[in-house]
C-alpha cells in the first residue's frame, strides 16, 4: 500500500502540473477516459496528460488509493457489466479517447468498448508481450503468433491464461472499434510506485550490500520500460490519434544484464559483490527465485529481445536506465519501513544457501 507521505507528493505534484500546464504551450486539449487511473501505470499517465493541458476523467470502483486524484472526476462503477452499477456512469458521456489499463477478460473489454464506440474516438487497450506464443525466437515484431487457450471463456488469471486472455481482449477491442483501437504490448513497466516489486528488488538486494547472487552471464539481455515513459507515450499516441499495434519495451537500443546490475551497484549506497552463477545451475537446483532476468537459451531465449521501432518511430522515449534504477531505490527508501513494497525475488537465507551450494560445487572459498 502507498505510504501516506508518498501519497501526499503524488497529489501536490499533480496540482503543480495542472498550474503549469495553464501557463505553458500545451498541444490541443484532449478529454481522456482512463478505465483505471489509481494503480501503478494509471498515475503515471494521469501526470503525463495534466502536465499538458488535458482533461482527465478516471472510471474505477474506488477501492484503490480513492483519494490519490481529488481534483479530477471520478466515475464510480465496475469493469464487469453484470456487477453492481455496472458501466452505468459511462452512458452518454464523450471523450477523445480511453485507455484501458485494467482489463482482462474479453468479456469486460467487449462489454466497455462496445459501449463507448459511439462516442469515443480512440480506444487505447494496455496489453502485454506476454500475449506472443513463442519467448524463444529473437528480434520479433509485432506480427508474432499470439497464444490461444483452449478456454476463451475463462475468467481466472494465471500464468498459462494471462497472456492467450491479453491477446483475446485485443480483439475485442479491436472489433468494437475497428481502425480506432491502439494496443500497448509492455514489456515489465518498472519504477517508482511498482506494487510488483520485481524490478525494484535488484536495486535494493544490491543496495543491503555483501555477495550478490548474479544469476546467468553478463551480456545477457534484458527488456523494460519506465512506467513515466510509458505514462508520457500514452498522451503521446492520443495527441496524434496513432492506431495499431506497438510493443512498447525498451531501451531503444539492446541492454546487457551486466551493464543494468552495475548501475544498481552505482546507485546503492553499500559495498557489493557480484557473484555470476550460470543460468543452467539454477535451473538444475529447481528454482525460479529471480525476478525480471530470463536464462537466455530455450524456451526464454529471445524473451529480452522484442523489436520495439514502431514504437520509437511513434513518438516513445527512454530515459537512461541508471535513472530509472536511482528514483526507483529512492521511492522505495521514502516508503515507511513497516509499510514497504513487498520485495519479488529470494530470501536472503534462500540467496545464501545458493551462493554457498554453488561455491562448493566449484571449489570455491565462502565467504
Amino acid at each position: 500500500m502507498e505510504n501516506s507521505q508518498w501519497t501526499a507528493t503524488r497529489r501536490g505534484f499533480v496540482s503543480a502540473l495542472a498550474g503549469a500546464a495553464l501557463l505553458g504551450a500545451a498541444p490541443q486539449k484532449k478529454r481522456i477516459l482512463i478505465l483505471g487511473g489509481t494503480g501503478f501505470l494509471g498515475p503515471a499517465t494521469v501526470e503525463a496528460a495534466v502536465a499538458r493541458g488535458h482533461e482527465l476523467t478516471l472510471f474505477n470502483r474506488g477501492k484503490t488509493r480513492p483519494g490519490l486524484f481529488p481534483g479530477i472526476e471520478t466515475l464510480l462503477g465496475d469493469r464487469d457489466p453484470d456487477k453492481g452499477e455496472g458501466l452505468k456512469a459511462l452512458r452518454g458521456r464523450k471523450w477523445d479517447a480511453v485507455i484501458d489499463n485494467s482489463g482482462y477478460f474479453p468479456r469486460q473489454v467487449s462489454a466497455s468498448a462496445r459501449l463507448l464506440a459511439p462516442d469515443v474516438k480512440q480506444y487505447i487497450f494496455i496489453s502485454s508481450i506476454s500475449v506472443y506464443a513463442d519467448n524463444a525466437t529473437e528480434g520479433q515484431d509485432e506480427s508474432g503468433r499470439l497464444a490461444t487457450t483452449p478456454d476463451p471463456a475463462v475468467e481466472k488469471v494465471t500464468d498459462q491464461t494471462f497472456g492467450p486472455l491479453k491477446a483475446l481482449c485485443e480483439k475485442a477491442s479491436e472489433e468494437a472499434l475497428p481502425r480506432r483501437t491502439t494496443v500497448v504490448r509492455p514489456g515489465y513497466i518498472v519504477g517508482p510506485d511498482d506494487p510488483s516489486g520485481r524490478f525494484t528488488y535488484w536495486p535494493v538486494r544490491i543496495d543491503r550490500g555483501g555477495e550478490v547472487l548474479a544469476p546467468g552471464a553478463p551480456g545477457d539481455p534484458v527488456q523494460f520500460i519506465d512506467v513515466r515513459d510509458l505514462g508520457a507515450w500514452l498522451v503521446t499516441l492520443i495527441e496524434q490519434g496513432a492506431t495499431g499495434v506497438f510493443n512498447a519495451t525498451g531501451p531503444e537500443d539492446r541492454l546487457a544484464w551486466g551493464d543494468l546490475l552495475q548501475a544498481c551497484r552505482q546507485a546503492a549506497k553499500s559495498a557489493s559483490t557480484l557473484v555470476w552463477v550460470p543460468g543452467e545451475w539454477i535451473a538444475k537446483q529447481g528454482e525460479d527465485l529471480f525476478p525480471i532476468w530470463a536464462p537466455f537459451r530455450g524456451e526464454t531465449r529471445g524473451f529480452h529481445l522484442w523489436k520495439n521501432a514502431r514504437a520509437v518511430n511513434a513518438g516513445l522515449k527512454f530515459r537512461p536506465y541508471a535513472q530509472t534504477v536511482a528514483d526507483t531505490l529512492k521511492w522505495y527508501k521514502t516508503q515507511d519501513a513497516g509499510g514497504r513494497t513487498r520485495l519479488a525475488g529470494p530470501k536472503p537465507e534462500k540467496e545464501a544457501q545458493l551462493l554457498a551450494a554453488w561455491k562448493r560445487e566449484n571449489g570455491q572459498p565462502d565467504g
